[in-house]
């Protein structure tokens, strides 16, 4: 079973800043996604695949920017310019490889608990 840790939400006024970081643990042979939603899970806000491009929702273009540490199991999202409709709970997301009790690899897909941030004045 794969872990994932959410951390950095909080209150900010409107045009601040807020950095998330998502750690996950358990036994993991390697991640191919890691990605930040929100709203209850229903909007995809920033993807950062293996290998590949990191891609974002419309709305935070140009303000958000995913990161990872592949060497810490990690990913992070630099959010500047917040805006009043970015408030919400935003969740890590992670899928890839892991290893099993039984020295199996199998794929796994986990979640983290949320984070919540809240843009107000």
């Amino acid at each position: 079973q794969v872990q994932l840790v959410e951390s950095g939400g909080g209150t900010v006024q409107p045009g601040g800043s807020l950095k998330l970081s998502c750690v996950a643990s358990g036994n993991i042979f390697t991640i191919n996604a890691m990605a930040w939603y929100r709203h209850s899970r229903r909007e995809l806000v920033a993807v950062a695949i293996s290998g590949g491009p990191t891609n974002y929702a419309d709305s935070v273009k140009g303000r958000f920017t995913i990161s990872r540490d592949n060497a810490k199991n990690a990913t992070y999202l630099q959010m500047n310019s917040l805006k009043p409709e970015d408030t919400g709970v935003y969740y890590c997301h992670a899928d890839g490889i892991m290893i099993t009790a039984s020295n199996v690899k199998r794929a796994f897909r986990s979640q983290g608990q949320g984070t919540q941030v809240t843009v107000s004045s």
